[in-house]
């Protein structure tokens, strides 16, 4: 339920950040860099089960039959018997329960701005799902995921270096635009789905067509991003490659959607490539 083949993403985020600060001259502190690493992991394993108690009482989960497990359509252990809804309510609530006394004792040995970004990380996380907000529903869920991961990589260069640097949030500009795109693509399963329970995803409002025009212009713009940057950073045009050939097999099969499993993998692979080439090349300046 906590989907743990995705949270190597929020590890790699985690990891981008704490190379922004090495990259500037600071010594990476293991301990705050670990303890960044498992709260944010466990941030994003909260907003999942968040999601998928959410999905299942609004009906979304249940209504959808395209989904493309592990990838899209929710962990399905509610609507295969295996949890019930309350267990799942439980367990988004421990979880978090767990993540805030522990993100304020963080913040008090690295400094209260880690507590303002985790307030935001936590609102973004349970606001995607939750109403009143349900900003899956607004139109907002692919801009929400971007701004989380990005906050991610600021969040874990604040760790190490205990103030705001704009060189970390202009680094985690590429990577959160790559990481909003696994969320575009895994739209197009979930599509009919999530017209039927008012989700307003991309995928939903302008059709399948423009959608995977839309991943192009972000694979496009995140991967162009990198030139402004210093040297270092162009590492992460190694995962180019990977973005356009998903972005091919999402364009021929764009309505065929059981066909998309090899465009989902290569995203998330490519977002992935993208954290670590560029957390390489800084690394190894």
């Amino acid at each position: 339920m906590t989907r743990p083949g995705f949270l190597a993403i929020t590890a790699v985020a985690c990891l981008l950040g704490t190379s922004v600060a090495v990259a500037s001259g600071h010594r990476p502190n293991g301990w705050t860099a670990l303890a960044t690493l498992l709260l944010a992991v466990l941030m994003h394993a909260a907003a999942n089960v968040l999601n998928d108690y959410h999905d299942a009482l609004n009906g979304a989960d249940d209504a959808n039959t395209q989904g493309l497990f592990p990838f899209t359509g929710g962990a399905r252990l509610i609507q295969n018997g295996h949890v019930s809804v309350e267990d799942t309510h439980d367990l988004a609530k421990a979880l978090i329960l767990f993540l805030i006394p522990c993100g304020v004792l963080l913040s008090v040995q690295t400094g209260g701005g880690l507590l303002l970004l985790g307030l935001v990380g936590l609102l973004l996380g349970w606001g995607y799902s939750a109403p009143p907000l349900a900003l899956m529903k607004r139109g907002l869920g692919e801009l929400t995921v971007a701004l989380t991961w990005g906050l991610v990589v600021v969040g874990a260069d604040y760790v190490q270096r205990g103030q705001f640097f704009v060189m970390s949030l202009a680094m985690a500009v590429s990577f959160a635009l790559l990481v909003g795109n696994i969320l575009v693509i895994n739209g197009f399963p979930d599509a009919y789905a999530d017209a039927q329970v008012g989700k307003r995803t991309l995928v939903v409002r302008v059709g399948p067509t423009l959608a995977a025009w839309i991943y192009l212009a972000l694979v496009v713009l995140a991967h162009a991003w990198l030139f402004i940057h210093p040297e270092p950073a162009l590492w992460g045009l190694v995962s180019l490659p990977l973005s356009l050939v998903a972005f091919v097999l999402l364009l021929k099969n764009a309505k065929q959607v059981a066909r998309l499993t090899p465009a989902i993998v290569l995203t998330i692979a490519a977002a992935v490539l993208h954290g670590l080439a560029m957390s390489a090349g800084l690394l190894f300046l």
